[in-house]
């Protein structure tokens, strides 16, 4: 039944009271901070923001279901997911099916904040997540002439409210604390404590009015009431509802299908459970709840590894069930294991790839001194080879076909019998299927010639350099340094205008790039490589060991000889990317 809407202040307080909740087979929060700000853009524009969908459940009923909360304060690392409420008995509920996502962000907005990892920053880094509240800039007039955003929000850090400059930040949650009647008043106190001239009041005056009339005032909450107790009707109004479009993946129905079919555990909590502990590790790959989903299905060899209805079967998930812990120690074992080759979300951008390796170590049995004992040595040798080639090539390896092509891996994997990783097979029936990890000449000279920036920098070093990464840390280092290659510095060290330019552009490419260890990175910094040879070296012996375990032949003590240098190293360096990639 259609009804008209109530106002945003009042489906929050129903958010509050718990009268507003979430079935278990809703998703979680996934919106972004700039759709939460176009979303209270296009409110205070009075534009629709499309109709909610809404199960009226009886108060005998409500005891049957595992209901959730919204998420207030959202953290994107510690606290993402939507709060468990436990039974509710004998109080009549109304649960969201489709709107979860609106819903939220106003909840986030008017009632809470918004913590995401910042740019560059490790994921278990302390100052990785800041908070931030929504801010709305009332000194931001709207432009009439201007297409999409008129009104200016942003997620700010608390310490920001109020006037900066030219701007007049106001917390959105506030609007919440004017009276519905009347806040006239109320608003014209808050912004004369501002001290702001009498033109400035009143475009402030006017957009925090507008703020209020759209959150307190008008009834912009229309919705579809479904009141039958039918479960199932229910489920297929859901699916109808949120399978139409790209937001909700066809992976997070299957995961409600899931959380419906085990019996002991709770899948959801599971799940979601094993993807922050997974996302905690130093590496922070970024994992999400299909790599678990389609892990699951690869680890117990259920018929295939895609996300089919047919294999969320009940026996099938009872299978998944049953193997739980197994699935989830491997998947732990398995992201230790990649984070010991140093690599991270940077390195490894198609967290699929790392599927052969995890049902390799599920036949295994997961030892958890895999990646430090040296009984296994030659087999990390192996596994990290074969995954490095994995990211080196450019062409999709793990893009399209990708369900096909892993369970013919899972074949290969298993018909070895799993005593040792089978890298040669596996690479001749990627071939098979078009995803060969085999270089030609002209991978092998791109190869060689590739910059700083490119995400398969590091992977290449290591390869290149196994012995010299460090997990404690190693940085990618300049060996002679980059601000010597600066044109008036340059120019000092009297180099012709004509080779200015390719001095410059071979500064960050592969041939004056090594691998050290952050500690020594940080010693070095800016100094010529013969110079910090002289100090680091205690004599020729230590001076030539260091050379030759990084390539580095013979060092010139001026950058004018950086030319030849550089030619020089880079074949040395081709030379060996071309034996090590195409290595059986």
């Amino acid at each position: 039944m259609h009804q008209q809407g109530g106002t945003i202040k009042e489906a929050l307080e129903s958010i509050a009271s718990r009268g507003y909740v979430l079935p278990a087979i809703q998703r979680e929060f996934v919106w972004r901070p700039e759709q939460v700000c176009n979303l209270f853009d296009s409110v205070m524009q009075g534009y629709p923001f499309g109709e909610f969908m809404f199960w009226r459940v009886e108060a005998e009923n409500a005891g049957q279901y595992r209901w959730y909360d919204f998420v207030r304060d959202y953290h994107q690392r510690d606290n993402p997911h939507c709060p468990e409420l436990g039974p509710i008995y004998d109080k009549p509920l109304t649960a969201v099916l489709d709107g979860q996502q609106r819903l939220t962000a106003f909840n986030i907005g008017l009632r809470g904040s918004m913590a995401i990892k910042l740019p560059y920053k490790w994921w278990n880094s302390s100052d990785a997540f800041p908070k931030r509240v929504l801010a709305l800039d009332l000194l931001a007039p709207p432009d009439p002439d201007e297409e999409g955003s008129r009104y200016v929000f942003e997620f700010v850090n608390e310490d920001r409210i109020g006037l900066r400059d030219t701007h007049l930040w106001f917390r959105v949650s506030d609007i919440m604390s004017f009276p519905t009647e009347n806040p006239g008043p109320d608003m014209f106190d808050w912004i004369s404590d501002v001290g702001l001239d009498s033109e400035r009041q009143r475009v402030a005056f006017r957009t925090l009015n507008r703020l209020h009339q759209a959150i307190c005032v008008d009834p912009v909450v229309a919705y579809y009431e479904e009141k039958s107790q039918d479960v199932e009707r229910v489920l297929n109004i859901f699916i109808r509802c949120n399978s139409g479009g790209t937001p909700l993946s066809y992976s997070n129905l299957l995961l409600s299908i899931a959380v419906s079919q085990w019996d002991t555990l709770d899948a959801r909590s599971e799940v979601h459970g094993l993807v922050d502990e997974m996302n905690k590790v130093r590496a922070g790959l970024l994992f999400n709840a299909d790599f678990v989903l389609k892990a699951g299905l690869m680890l117990t060899d259920i018929a295939s590894v895609g996300f089919k209805v047919e294999n969320f079967t009940h026996e099938n998930m009872a299978i998944l069930e049953k193997n739980w812990q197994d699935i989830r120690q491997t998947l732990l074992e398995t992201v230790e294991l990649v984070d010991s080759f140093g690599f991270d979300s940077r390195t490894i951008q198609a967290t699929n790839s790392l599927l052969p390796i995890a049902y390799y170590l599920y036949l295994k049995g997961a030892p958890r001194d895999f990646e430090t004992s040296d009984r296994f040595l030659d087999d990390r040798r192996v596994i990290r080879g074969w995954l490095t080639r994995s990211i080196l090539k450019e062409s999709g390896i793990w893009g399209s076909g990708l369900d096909t092509l892993l369970t013919a891996l899972r074949e290969v994997i298993r018909d070895s019998g799993g005593s040792d990783f089978p890298a040669s097979a596996l690479r001749r029936v990627m071939a098979q299927r078009g995803k060969t990890l085999d270089f030609v000449e002209e991978e092998i000279e791109d190869l060689a010639d590739m910059r700083l920036g490119d995400r398969r920098i590091f992977p290449l070093l290591t390869m290149l350099f196994p012995r010299l990464e460090s997990r404690d840390g190693s940085d990618i280092d300049h060996v002679f340094p980059r601000s010597r290659f600066t044109p008036s510095r340059l120019k000092t060290a009297c180099i012709a205008e004509d080779q200015i330019e390719a001095f410059r552009d071979s500064c960050d490419r592969l041939a004056n790039l090594q691998l050290l260890d952050r500690s020594v990175n940080n010693e070095k910094r800016a100094t010529l490589p013969a110079d910090w040879l002289d100090a680091h070296c205690p004599d020729d012996e230590a001076r030539q060991d260091y050379c030759d375990r990084h390539l580095l032949g013979d060092v010139p003590r001026v950058i004018k000889d950086f030319a030849d240098y550089y030619d020089t190293r880079r074949q040395r360096l081709r030379n060996r990317i071309a034996d090590l990639v195409n290595a059986v």
